[in-house]
């Protein structure tokens, strides 16, 4: 009887020790919606949730482009109120000249979706379709211009949608097959598993790879017209987390000591430059933010890693985020569909 018992406590505790094993590898495995995103140059992730709760910016008046509404109209989804989470997969392009520029986009997005409204509209939307691992699979032209390039999505379920916009299948195929695995907390890109344990404990917002990719000038990064002195596929890890207030990190890591130093140098001095817009009169509340996070930046060097980091506060967050939001025709979300038939909204 007492062996039984003891067989039975032993067999209790070896579940409660392998369901908390379960819990700690879950926790510490990347986003599932980062563990779908095919092999990459780098990737981005943003959990919409707290940076809503904490600038309630889906309350905000928002204008949009024509193609834009249209897309709202008919799928019922306000991406400001809808959307959850976002991951990206950034690819770098063999021809920067061609229809996609230097980079192309793997997403895939988490929210409340109406799927069956959503299918409707790509159906009507797409010039043609396949089914592939149960899923289907809608291409649809994007025109930029003179340029044409093909979007492919697909819904993976009730909750979550998958895109590229890369010249084959190959990428969509990958988050299909990913989606599978999905559960698996090993699954995931190469860059995922070799970056992802730098990135901070409860980061809202983090991107990991050669992140410079979108601001690539001829072999440089250059944000707004300020060429950083550092090559484009200088490695980036950047996280935002709140933590009282928000938490800026990027560092950039160097192939040696002595590179992080030289690049950290020549960081401090541009940094210089930076802060002295602080000496300029803020004309309103935003302004007034920028230079509350401007005089918060430090920059830091440690082994072969140079560390800038900032503070934002919430109210700046606040104010940045704006009373009203725009989209242009020229500005919209990741790829969102044109209306190019008469019926493609009903």
């Amino acid at each position: 009887m007492r062996r039984s018992t003891r067989y039975s406590l032993l067999l209790v505790l070896a579940l409660l020790g392998a369901l908390t094993i379960a819990v700690v590898l879950r926790k510490a495995a990347p986003p599932e919606a980062a563990r779908l995103l095919p092999e990459s140059d780098a990737i981005a992730y943003v959990t919409l949730k707290p940076i809503r709760l904490a600038t309630h910016f889906d309350r905000n008046l928002v204008t949009r482009s024509p193609e834009y509404q249209r897309f709202v109209d008919a799928t019922g989804i306000v991406p400001e109120r809808d959307l959850d989470v976002a991951a990206f997969a950034l690819h770098r392009m063999d021809n920067p000249n061609g229809p996609n520029g230097p980079v192309g986009y793997s997403e895939v997005f988490e929210g409340r979706f109406d799927g069956q409204r959503l299918a409707k509209y790509l159906a009507g939307m797409a010039t043609a379709s396949e089914i592939y691992d149960h899923h289907t699979i809608y291409t649809i032209p994007i025109h930029d211009g003179d340029a044409v390039r093909l979007l492919r999505i697909a819904q993976l379920g009730y909750d979550s949608i998958a895109m590229s916009n890369m010249p084959t299948t190959e990428q969509i195929h990958s988050i299909l097959d990913r989606h599978r695995s999905a559960a698996s907390p090993f699954s995931g890109s190469s860059l995922l598993s070799a970056r992802y344990r730098d990135v901070p404990l409860l980061s809202a917002a983090w991107a990991i790879g050669h992140i410079g990719l979108p601001f690539s000038d001829r072999g440089y990064i250059a944000i707004s017209g300020l060429r950083l002195p550092m090559p484009e596929d200088t490695t980036f890890v950047a996280s935002l987390r709140y933590v009282g207030t928000l938490h800026l990190r990027i560092e950039e890591i160097s192939p040696t000591e002595a590179d992080a130093q030289r690049s950290a140098a020549s960081l401090n001095t541009l940094l210089g430059l930076v802060k002295s817009i602080q000496q300029v009169q803020p004309r309103n509340a935003s302004d007034a933010a920028i230079l509350q996070i401007i005089g918060s930046l430090k920059l830091e060097q440690r082994k072969d890693r140079a560390i800038l980091t900032a503070t934002i506060p919430i109210e700046a967050l606040q104010q940045l985020s704006g009373t009203t939001s725009q989209l242009s025709p020229g500005i919209q979300p990741p790829e969102v569909p044109a209306a190019s038939r008469p019926d493609s909204t009903h």
